[in-house]
This record gives C-alpha cells, sequence and structure tokens, in this order.
C-alpha cells in the first residue's frame, strides 16, 4: 500500500482537505492519505469545517499534525501546499507542489472554490496512479 502525506503550513485547511477526498476516492488496499503541516494549528479552520461538511465530509475531529521527517519516511508520495522551503526533503519520496490558495479566513464562496479545485486534483492525481476503487 501506497502512503500519501498532503501537506501544507498549519494543516487545518488544504491538506485536510485533500487527505479527506484521497480516502473517499482511492482504493483503501492500495493507498492512503495522511495530513501533516509544517508549523499546525489548534484545529482545522472553521470555513473548511462548513464547506466540507456542506458536501458531507465531516472534518469536525481531524486533529492538525507536525510533518516530520519520520512521519514522511515511508511515504511513497509528499504532496505541498504551500509550505516552500520548511517542507522537509525525504530520500526515495515522490514529490509534487500543489499552489493552492490558503482557505483561511477566507469567505466561504471562495473556500468553496479552493475545496472545489482541491477535489479536482485529487481525483486526477488518482486516476493518473490508477488507485480509483
Amino acid at each position: 500500500m501506497t502512503r500519501v502525506i498532503f501537506a501544507c503550513v498549519h494543516n487545518a485547511g488544504r491538506s485536510q482537505m485533500a487527505a479527506a477526498f484521497f480516502n473517499d476516492l482511492a482504493d483503501p488496499a492500495r493507498a492512503h492519505g495522511v495530513s501533516a503541516g509544517t508549523d499546525p494549528g489548534p484545529r482545522v479552520h472553521p470555513e473548511v469545517l462548513v464547506t466540507m461538511g456542506e458536501i458531507g465530509i465531516d472534518l469536525s475531529r481531524a486533529e492538525p499534525q507536525r510533518l516530520t521527517t519520520k512521519l514522511a519516511e515511508g511515504a511513497g508520495w509528499l504532496i505541498t501546499m504551500g509550505c516552500g522551503e520548511a517542507c522537509p526533503v525525504v530520500p526515495g519520496v515522490r514529490r509534487a507542489d500543489w499552489p493552492l490558495e490558503d482557505p483561511k479566513g477566507k469567505p466561504v464562496e471562495r473556500v468553496r472554490e479552493i475545496r472545489d479545485d482541491v477535489r479536482a486534483r485529487v481525483a486526477a492525481f488518482v486516476a493518473e496512479q490508477g488507485w480509483a476503487r
């Protein structure tokens, strides 16, 4: 099974959305998504909880966690979203960067657009890797 880490700065928005979409779309016997951040916040952003809840994904129990080299070891992919130089480089882990806007403090309408962009990127990635359910 391949583990994919989705990382952003606070692990309270983009990476939480991406991991949730990934685990919804990918065959759990073939791949699993985890989210983390370089400077984790205390909780998932409220506007992210609202917009994900609108489509039936409950992130109310999700807890931001720190992205460490140890967490990244053994992963097949590290997908970064705005953490730049703060994201660790882990030998042997494939890496991609998705330049996505941080949803923190944005109006719900804009967070919906970010959410839909994240979902489209995750769906394309899952299909490209052959991990679809």
